[in-house]
């Protein structure tokens, strides 16, 4: 049955549009300004193939996106990935290491939990820069900007795997 829903998935119009995507690049930006992290936001509308025959679970691939868009190389390890694979109304949240040893998953799980809520209630755009605002929040908690100019070392467009 997992398979089916991949396959309807990638029929279905997308959940995210324009303005949607640009919410999320906006509010990630801004979110920046107060943290030394570095937040990435990808989509995906279904696993692969070779996932849904090896039975990868979405946290799997979730941290296999950490690693193909490179979120763990930031000077600080400081990278946050929230990954959203529509197919199965799921989301999850890699921190790299820097983060993940000051902040829960079950905090992140929160986070995660909410946004599917508004997803839940097709408001994809609110979900989204809430999830994306809501993790600024902790980073400015843990990692407060310092004021200094920094690179922005990953891009803060969201991204379609």
């Amino acid at each position: 049955m997992r398979w089916i829903r991949h396959v309807a998935a990638k029929a279905q119009p997308r959940r995210f549009t324009r303005a949607t995507m640009a919410a999320i690049h906006k509010a990630i930006a801004a979110g920046e300004q107060r943290h030394r992290g570095q937040v990435c936001f990808a989509i995906e509308q279904a696993l692969p193939l070779r996932d849904l025959i090896g039975a990868r679970s979405v946290r799997e691939r979730a941290h296999e996106a950490f690693a193909q868009l490179r979120v763990w190389d930031t000077v600080h390890n400081s990278g946050v990935l929230i990954y959203v694979l529509v197919a199965e109304h799921a989301i999850e949240i890699v921190a790299d290491r820097g983060i993940a040893a000051r902040v829960d998953q079950a905090e992140w799980q929160e986070v995660c939990n909410r946004m599917l809520e508004r997803f839940a209630a097709n408001d994809f755009e609110r979900g989204a820069v809430e999830g994306v605002q809501a993790v600024s929040d902790i980073l400015a908690r843990e990692f407060p900007s310092d004021g200094t100019p920094r690179d922005n070392e990953l891009s803060d467009e969201p991204i379609i795997l």
